[in-house]
């Protein structure tokens, strides 16, 4: 098991990135967890194995139909053991 720390930016928020990403994650069996940034960006931490994880990046360098991904940067991190992908929504 591996986690990335991956971080997404161009046009992804507004077009069902994180609804879009938590299903593929769901269908290659990726835990972790994605939500927006005040910046703009969309952050994600994902854990599975080594294809499940290159497939996820694929995935994440396309984005839903609406959305325009312009970089996507992803580090390695520490396993965290997340259960499954959740969304996470802003804070109050």
């Amino acid at each position: 098991m591996k986690h990335l720390n991956i971080t997404v930016k161009g046009q992804v928020q507004g077009v069902s990135y994180r609804a879009a990403t938590k299903a593929v994650a769901d269908q290659l069996g990726v835990k972790g967890i994605i939500r927006n940034e005040a910046s703009g960006d969309v952050l994600i931490e994902a854990e599975g194995d080594k294809l499940s994880l290159e497939m996820f990046l694929e995935w994440c360098h396309e984005g839903p139909e609406h959305a325009n991904v312009n970089l996507v940067e992803s580090h390695k991190g520490e396993l965290k053991n997340y259960r499954n992908f959740e969304i996470v929504k802003k804070s109050l």
